[in-house]
């Protein structure tokens, strides 16, 4: 039996997964809390993750009806692209700044420049760093709280700091490595010169964990740790990931022609490949993968959260939202909303504001509204898809995961608007899923070296045929409509170019 852990932005998932059968035996979940502020700070107390993990554990253990020391294997994965610093006695220095937080646009803007721009970054890198990226935060740290900054001992990703927790070790792999913008995606190394760059001293290389491949364990837990969440103490911990990473492993995306859509806090779109095919669109993240190979992403910045501010601000439940979603048109009688509450990534506008187009007297319902906020998010998904289609990416079916992908409105929403038929896994909290069944393969690894991956994906992941949509013609016909309406306000209101060579790819 393993245990998966998901360590996302509003909570931490558990799953247990018997590996033999592939069935999934119990799940649990524990809330976290935001520290928002002034300039798109987003940040959280890193103690409500390891808090959180507790919770989710002991809930899965219990719904399971199973002994904690039957576990095995222990796979985490988190939240790409945050930073966790502590001292050298590990103590957490402040708040960990998250995906998310935009603060240190500046900093990132200045570091693209010295980089020389994104060609620059992609020669270098192999991607474009962006707003939201690890290595900003850093020099956003060493700008605003020197002090902390002179003390960093330990530089971690949100998933290295919990596998830190667990096994007292420091260590990343790959995947989740992708994201800080101090990672050669080609070479699969750190480029030190970055971190140089910032701090002369040498201090920043020096607290870099040891990068390890995916499917090695970290290590044990340590005996309290396993005391206090009731687990093996000779359970293995796998290197994990980012939950991208894991997501694509938990929905089986580890072979050419896959793709997966999560409609999460964030949106994301990605596809295996085996080699580390650079795209030339900076939007598009070749990060590694989790499983040996490379992920090409786009990742939007605001999904579920821009749905959850139009339903409070309405004071709407889910079930009225949708029903309201449902009554209006497609196209919301002319209404566009470009949901930039966060600032986005994708399109590249981190300093955006959302803002509503097209309000008469006759349109302006709360239906459309709200069918708006769930058209506005999903034309940002399909701004990513044709990104990566002009990069070369195909397939004949898009795999949902996330909370989103449990309404069977935006189900066909996302069929019509993608013009791609589209199918949920069996187990939305794909995340998790991703991290047991790593951690699996690197147990079986240690007695075989040559288990495999893609034989535990294929036990273990599934798809749900009775959620598979199809897209529907007229409806394709009419999004296609409401979607250039969309481009064209972004280039009007944002000054955003669509890049000259992109346009309408077929799946």
């Amino acid at each position: 039996m393993y245990l998966g852990i998901d360590c996302g932005t509003q909570g931490t998932k558990a799953l247990l997964l018997d590996a033999a059968s592939g069935r999934v035996l119990g799940q649990g979940s524990a809330a976290h809390t935001l520290i928002s502020g002034a300039n798109g700070r987003r940040e959280q107390d890193v103690t409500q993750w390891t808090t959180a993990f507790a919770t989710a554990t002991r809930a899965a253990l219990t719904e399971a009806g199973v002994d904690g020391r039957e576990v095995l294997g222990i796979g985490v994965s988190g939240q790409q692209h945050g930073l966790v610093t502590l001292d050298r006695d590990g103590q957490v220095l402040r708040p960990a700044k998250l995906w998310c937080d935009t603060e240190s646009a500046a900093q990132n803007a200045a570091l693209l420049d010295w980089l020389g721009g994104e060609q620059g970054s992609l020669e270098r890198l192999g991607i474009v760093i962006a707003p939201g990226y690890t290595v900003s935060k850093l020099l956003w740290m060493k700008a605003r709280h020197p002090a902390r900054f002179e003390q960093i001992a330990h530089i971690l990703l949100p998933h290295d700091y919990l596998n830190h927790w667990l096994t007292g070790r420091a260590c990343a792999e790959s995947g989740d490595a992708s994201g800080t913008g101090y990672f050669n995606v080609r070479t699969r190394e750190w480029d030190l010169g970055i971190l140089r760059h910032i701090d002369p001293s040498g201090r920043l290389e020096a607290a870099l964990p040891e990068l390890i491949e995916p499917d090695e364990a970290v290590g044990r837990l340590r005996p309290e740790i396993a005391g206090q969440l009731g687990l093996n103490p000779d359970a293995i911990v796998s290197s994990g990931g980012g939950d991208n990473m894991m997501g694509a492993i938990g929905t089986g995306n580890i072979r050419l022609g896959a793709i997966t859509m999560s409609l999460g806090t964030s949106g994301t779109l990605y596809a295996y490949s085996d080699t580390p095919r650079i795209s030339p669109q900076p939007a598009v993240a070749t990060f590694c993968s989790s499983s040996g190979g490379w992920l090409p992403l786009i990742c939007t910045m605001n999904l579920t959260n821009a749905n959850a501010a139009i339903r409070d601000l309405l004071q709407l439940d889910l079930e009225s939202f949708n029903a309201l979603v449902a009554q209006a048109p497609i196209g919301c009688d002319g209404v566009t909303l470009l949901p930039f509450l966060n600032g986005e990534r994708v399109p590249a506008l981190p300093q955006a504001s959302a803002s509503l187009h097209g309000l008469t007297t006759e349109n302006l319902t709360r239906a459309n509204l709200c069918r708006a906020v769930v058209e506005g998010v999903t034309f940002g998904l399909r701004y990513g898809l044709d990104l990566l289609r002009e990069s070369g990416i195909r397939s004949e079916r898009v795999q949902l995961i996330g909370g989103g992908a449990k309404n069977p409105l935006w189900r066909q929403i996302v069929a019509d608007l993608m013009a791609t038929p589209v199918v949920c896994t069996t187990h939305s909290e794909a995340a998790a899923l991703g991290g047991a069944i790593q951690a699996a393969w690197c147990h079986a690894r240690q007695s075989n070296p040559i288990a495999s991956l893609a034989a535990l994906c294929a036990r273990c992941v599934r798809v749900d045929e009775g959620t598979a949509v199809e897209p529907q013609a007229e409806s394709v016909r009419a999004y296609e409509q409401a979607y250039r309406r969309y481009r064209q306000l972004v280039i009007d209101t944002h000054g955003q170019q669509t890049p000259p060579d992109l346009r309408t790819v077929a799946p």
